[in-house]
């Protein structure tokens, strides 16, 4: 079994930072994921698996304490209400079970903010789906785990075979262990830890910064630690250019999902032919979608800009361990192969650019801000973007939960302001892709998804 990362009691710079863009609805980090199951589970054993889960991943029992007057990152602390009851739940779709209404009812629940004095996770079965199927839809808040930590974490409750054995016992001192609230000698280690300047970025540092940012004419001369932060920072910042589609210029909170499944195999065989990666013709295949619906509501565009979720994982890395890339792709008509090449020239590029800004650099310098900058900010650089795209490896064989067989895993994640997300999980030789959207943004929801259907057939074909 995968070994799981170290869950700090106190929160990183990037995820306090989400934590913090959440002031603002259009900024949420929550991400979801839609299960389809050939069957209906036992809830009683699902519930029993979670609440064992919850005593190996701690994190999962834990609930977010702030820090007096916000002078660092968040604390984690031990839930004492847990109930398990509350985070696993029941219910049944009304006749017919459609997709359809499956996915709206995940929408609802994934767009619904989370109880900020609970732990920030909930499973909701669904019975009740046409032919005979079930369903859970996950929700879990970023500050928790990246995609790829959620893919471990889920090895807790996952099993390869149907009538899969209970797993052992835990260790009893690890059931028993008494929940620990933040006390107030903790606190006052906190603000000592604080003044000894134990942060991220030294205070030192913070006050360089600050001043650079109130006087950036300065930065061009400077040759110090702030100087080289502040350069990278402002390389994204000062990327202001309004996102290019014509099209998606509305932004609300009223959210739709569309999914669509593609071969895996075949899909990195394209991409292999083509000299490039699967992410690569993931991209690929969605700048191609979003091109081919510009023009068929009559409002071609020849570029967008799209963002990236990159790992910048290692093996000392936390719960989260992301960046995020921005680049321009070609969207005008042009053969597959030649919207491959250039977008995998501009991905490169895109990582390159972003390695001096890095998402946990970025955060720490926002920690010195206020937040209503910070969220405006945010804002500001969200509207620089057209649509996200994230990329997560999962499980290459089929999986069970609770006696049910996995048979698809659609995810669904954060918009962050922008007009569509699309995020790939490949489960069992399948890419499973989730497209969240904003409803004001994109008009024909079911138009996007048929044009994503036919940029990967296009792709295939080569």
């Amino acid at each position: 079994m995968a070994e799981l990362p170290t869950f700090d009691r106190r929160m990183s710079d990037a995820e306090g930072l989400m934590w913090r863009l959440e002031k603002d609805p259009h900024l949420s980090s929550t991400f979801a994921n839609v299960t389809i199951l050939d069957r209906p589970i036992d809830v009683d054993r699902l519930i029993a698996r979670m609440e064992r889960a919850t005593h190996v991943v701690t994190r999962l029992r834990q609930r977010v304490q702030p820090v007096p007057v916000n002078l660092t990152a968040p604390m984690w602390v031990d839930d004492t209400n847990f109930d398990i009851h509350y985070h696993v739940r029941h219910m049944a779709l009304p006749k017919p079970g459609s997709m359809r209404q499956l996915l709206d009812l995940a929408s609802l629940v994934a767009c619904d903010p989370f109880e900020r004095t609970r732990p920030l996770w909930q499973f909701v079965v669904v019975d009740g789906l046409r032919g005979g199927r079930s369903a859970v839809i996950q929700k879990l808040h970023h500050t928790i785990a990246d995609g790829e930590t959620s893919v471990q974490m889920s090895l807790q409750f996952l099993d390869f075979e149907r009538d899969a054995p209970e797993p052992p016992p835990l260790d009893p001192a690890l059931l028993e262990r008494p929940a620990e609230e933040v006390s107030a000698q903790a606190n006052q280690d906190l603000l000592r830890d604080l003044v000894a300047g134990s942060l991220r970025l030294p205070l030192g540092l913070i006050r360089q910064v600050k001043e650079l940012l109130a006087d950036p004419t300065g930065i061009p001369d400077a040759g110090n630690a702030a100087a080289d932060t502040i350069r990278g920072v402002m390389n994204q910042l000062n990327d202001t250019e309004q996102a290019h589609s014509p099209l998606w210029t509305a932004r609300s909170l009223q959210r739709r999902m569309e999914v669509l499944r593609a071969p895996f195999s075949e899909t990195r065989a394209a991409a292999k032919k083509l000299g490039g990666t699967l992410n690569t013709a993931f991209l690929t295949a969605a700048a191609e979608a979003a091109g081919r619906y510009h023009r068929e509501l009559g409002a071609p565009v020849e570029a967008l800009r799209a963002s990236m979720a990159v790992s910048t994982r290692t093996e000392e890395s936390g719960a989260n361990a992301f960046s995020l890339a921005r680049m321009m792709v070609p969207t005008g008509e042009m053969p597959i192969g030649d919207r491959f090449q250039a977008i995998q020239a501009a991905t490169g590029a895109a990582k390159e650019a972003t390695a001096g800004g890095s998402l946990e650099t970025l955060a720490a310098v926002a920690a010195t801000l206020p937040t209503s900058l910070v969220t405006r900010l945010a804002r500001q650089q969200a509207q620089t973007v057209d649509f996200a795209t994230s990329n997560v490896r999962g499980a290459p064989m089929p999986m069970f939960l609770a006696g049910a067989q996995v048979l698809e895993n659609y995810p669904v994640g954060p918009l962050g302001g922008v007009a569509f997300n699309l995020t790939l999980l490949s489960y069992n030789h399948s890419l499973d892709m989730g497209i969240n959207l904003d409803r004001a943004a994109v008009s024909e929801p079911e138009l996007l998804r048929r044009c994503m259907e036919r940029a990967f057939s296009d792709l295939l074909s080569v």
